[in-house]
């Protein structure tokens, strides 16, 4: 019997993905057992911050110790978006900084009712995700500097979301320059502005 799985967030480069499920690196997250191969997902559209967009058929991947499947996304990607992390997050930033989303969404060339679901969901939880990258941010860095003081809630949480991007980037160099909104789709399991998150939120590797 085949289990339902989760989504979980991965290496953007298929080909490290590939050599981690080959190699047993990729853990499930229901049992712990090493995850193989298991086809794809359903192509989907996926629009870019820059350049043309791309047709994104995430890797699923099996684990036979429990039987459980699960979807391989992307870092760069949120689940169920049709636009790359960076988009989002440069319309968060936008927010931050006092922007309508009328405004926003004329420079990002996206529809005002798409951004303004965007910035509905994320301020809706704005308090959680502050606490949550916080949170994260205290338990990565050696040396915790903790974000200034925001004005809102949601130039609070996008304070925090970069403040523990640049401690993951601190504590493992060896991962290179990794984009704020990158990290931030990797700590949120692709579920930044995803329903029940982050109640139902978990740290990915």
């Amino acid at each position: 019997m085949t289990l339902g799985g989760v989504v979980l967030t991965v290496n953007g480069d298929g080909a490290v993905v590939e050599r981690q499920l080959a190699g047993g690196e990729l853990g499930c997250p229901l049992c712990g057992g090493a995850l193989g191969g298991w086809g794809h997902a359903r192509p989907r559209p996926v629009r870019m911050a820059e350049g043309p967009d791309v047709v994104l058929a995430p890797r699923r991947s099996r684990c036979p110790g429990c039987g459980a499947t699960h979807v391989l996304l992307p870092a760069w990607c949120l689940s169920r978006r049709a636009d790359e992390g960076a988009v989002i997050g440069s319309a968060l930033q936008a927010a931050a900084a006092g922007a309508g989303h009328r405004t926003i969404a004329a420079g990002l060339g996206r529809p005002a009712s798409t951004v303004r679901g965007w910035l509905r969901r994320f301020a809706a939880r704005a308090e959680a995700v502050r606490a949550f990258f916080t949170v994260l941010l205290a338990r990565t860095s050696p040396d915790p500097v903790m974000p200034a003081g925001a004005a809102g809630p949601v130039a609070a949480a996008v304070s925090a979301i970069a403040g523990a991007a640049a401690a993951v980037a601190q504590r493992w160099p060896r991962l290179g320059t990794v984009p704020v909104w990158t990290a931030a789709s990797a700590a949120s399991g692709g579920l930044l502005i995803a329903p029940g998150w982050p109640g139902a939120g978990r740290y990915t590797n």
